[in-house]
């Protein structure tokens, strides 16, 4: 039943597309780019030759999480992943400035770049669940901001003016692009002022999404830069499953993720909190509700969050419906740069049969193509 209930609102969607009054009036690209950040991360080796087959299935991009004692040093795979490589796209999502300095990151994303040029790009964020299970605490807004201007500048050869002698150069320098990925508008704006590019965490309700992007626009021409010159990302958790209640369970732990992070990201569509304090909620879950060892538990501990807020927070459903929320949020008129369509669970790595990077390409991707075809201009 739930397969028919999805098909039926795909079939809704695909006549809303067709709508004439409602086609798409300025010109847009057909298709975002398509980043990843779930690979085999067993060793190098094994990283390398699943980035390969990314690439090979039409990826662009292929990230890794920079998070010590979760994941190998994601240099040293990138590295590996450079070398086995030809095209796509290469970096950390997401670095932080707590556990690494700026110019260590720097440092390191040059060296990657210079064995695979023009295709590398830094990542960063404040850190949340990497730098928490070191019993850190994540980088403030202002840490955050110093540490990307002072990143981009080492980037870009400058001469920065430190506690030495001399002004400290990156020898090797890259003209590597730094991405902020950020949720509240604190973040967004701030990421507006100093990245190259903001790639926004903050679900998949319109008004989340339209509010992300003007934080961002506005903090890019606060900073008397060119807003159009800051490109911009989206990260959704999606779930690719034929099983409804399935999806509505793990996005409810999605969207409880997001609260813990962002309580602010409720506001803007109108939701509220109505169950126990998150305090207390995360007491039993680790080490948080987005990256949980059982997904369905936690979603089971926040049943009091109703069907509309569970689909704010994630993309969930056959891989039609998957393409059909995607076009719904590339259709409210942003520029969209690229979209990480970031897998939950987590894939296991050597399951048996098409898996993620197999089948986001090869059944979410024509279907979204389709329908973005529709709705362009005639």
């Amino acid at each position: 039943m739930g397969t028919a209930v999805h098909r039926g609102r795909t079939y809704l969607i695909w006549r809303w597309a067709r709508a004439p009054e409602r086609r798409y009036n300025p010109p847009m690209a057909l298709l975002p780019k398509f980043g990843l950040n779930r690979f085999d991360y067993r060793s190098p080796a094994a990283f390398a030759a699943d980035v390969k087959r990314a690439e090979e299935r039409g990826w662009d991009y292929a990230f890794i999480p920079s998070s010590p004692l979760r994941r190998q040093d994601p240099y040293v795979n990138l590295a590996f992943a450079a070398s086995a490589t030809e095209s796509i796209g290469l970096g950390p999502l997401i670095e932080n400035p707590v556990m690494r300095h700026p110019s260590v990151m720097a440092s390191s994303i040059a060296t990657v770049d210079a064995l695979a040029p023009g295709r590398t790009l830094l990542g960063y964020g404040v850190g949340d669940t990497a730098v928490r299970l070191m019993g850190e605490r994540p980088a403030k807004v202002a840490e955050l901001e110093a540490a990307t201007v002072l990143t981009r500048a080492l980037l870009a050869g400058e001469k920065i003016e430190v506690a030495a002698e001399r002004p400290a150069v990156l020898d090797h320098a890259r003209p590597v692009p730094v991405w902020i990925a950020a949720g509240g508008p604190r973040t967004l704006r701030m990421a507006g002022r100093v990245a190259d590019g903001v790639f926004m965490r903050v679900g998949t309700h319109r008004a989340n999404i339209n509010a992300a992007v003007e934080a961002v626009l506005s903090g890019a021409a606060e900073a008397g830069r060119d807003p159009s010159e800051v490109k911009l990302g989206l990260i959704f958790h999606t779930i690719i499953t034929e099983d409804q209640e399935y999806g509505e369970l793990l996005s409810r732990s999605m969207a409880a993720g997001y609260y813990e992070y962002s309580p602010t990201l409720f506001d803007a569509p109108g939701f509220s909190w109505d169950g126990p304090d998150i305090e207390e909620l995360r007491a039993k879950v680790w080490p948080d509700f987005h990256h949980a060892s059982d997904l369905e538990a936690s979603g089971r501990l926040v049943s009091f969050l109703p069907d509309e807020v569970a689909d704010a927070f994630a993309i969930y459903g056959p891989p039609e419906m998957i393409a059909a929320k995607l076009s719904g949020a590339l259709h409210l008129g942003h520029e969209i740069e690229m979209i990480i369509p970031h897998p939950v669970p987590t894939p296991t790595p050597g399951e048996v049969g098409p898996d993620y990077i197999d089948r986001f390409m090869n059944e979410v991707v024509p279907v979204l193509k389709s329908l973005r075809e529709m709705l362009q201009p005639r």
